[in-house]
């Protein structure tokens, strides 16, 4: 039974596309057909808040073109997990978020976990995001590597070096028995290091583009199997059709086209 998932890569640029290919591909299972995209015309990054939603915007026309294009499960392909909430709320397919999926997995690999994310502003986003999902009862500490996803992509094998050392004085200070890397390319530039044959951490690394990959191939299976719906009566409640002619896709793309930009609200501050 062949599954088709969508990794959605929610930047505004092919940039991290190869790498995420090279470094999650041979995890796949060998009837899922996995393909990496892109955003277009929305921002590089979401490093910060403003641009994040800006990505949002495009990211859901995404997911609704993916669950048309018949892909069984989508990944919204960062670890704020933009537009994985609303993106049920709009399609029937699964939609997994990779820091969602990783705070789920982590009490297999450990009893105890701590996150290690790239930057200060980051950090204060997830350990929010840990709260309001409830999944934050294990969590031990957090702690940053000091780098933005931009320059990730220039030196690799610097951030995976600081991913070694940041987690090591994590666990010894936190007694923490596994690490949640929180951001999709902080792990995948670990992951590349380990395929080179580099030093591993002193306690097992959750990937979080893994934790989201066997999150939904398992999904979509049940999807496909017709085991899996999305509750409707309460937080997924889908707009009725009066309320949903006011959110057509022409009309969607067209509050698209007329967002500020962000040189403008930039040069404001």
């Amino acid at each position: 039974m062949t599954r088709r998932i969508n990794f959605i890569n929610p930047f505004g640029t092919r940039a991290y596309d190869e790498l995420i290919h090279e470094t999650l591909l041979h995890y796949a299972a060998a009837d899922t057909e996995l393909t990496i995209s892109h955003l277009e015309g929305c921002p590089a990054d979401p490093d910060y808040f403003y641009p994040k939603h800006l990505m949002e915007l495009a990211l859901l026309e995404a997911i609704q073109d993916a669950e048309e294009k018949g892909f069984d499960a989508v990944i919204s392909g960062c670890c704020y997990d933009p537009a994985v909430r609303v993106g049920r709320e709009v399609v029937n397919i699964p939609v997994v978020g990779p820091m969602e999926a990783s705070l789920q997995f982590a009490p297999f690999f450990g009893k105890s976990s701590a996150v290690v994310t790239d930057h200060r502003k980051a950090c204060e986003y997830m350990q929010e995001y840990a709260r309001t999902t409830g999944l934050d009862g294990n969590i031990r500490g957090f702690e940053v590597i000091d780098w933005y996803i931009r320059d990730m992509i220039k030196n690799p094998d610097a951030v995976a070096k600081d991913v070694i050392s940041v987690a090591a004085s994590c666990v010894e200070k936190t007694r923490a028995e596994c690490i949640i890397l929180n951001c999709t390319i902080i792990a995948a530039c670990y992951q590349q290091h380990l395929m080179k044959g580099g030093d591993t951490a002193v306690v097992p690394i959750l990937n979080p583009n893994l934790m989201a990959l066997k999150m939904a191939e398992s999904m979509a299976d049940l999807h496909k199997a017709g085991a899996y719906q999305i509750g409707r009566t309460g937080y997924y409640t889908r707009p009725d059709a009066g309320h949903y002619q006011d959110v057509s896709r022409d009309t969607r793309r067209a509050w698209k086209d007329a967002v500020p930009t962000l040189s403008k609200v930039f040069t404001q501050s």
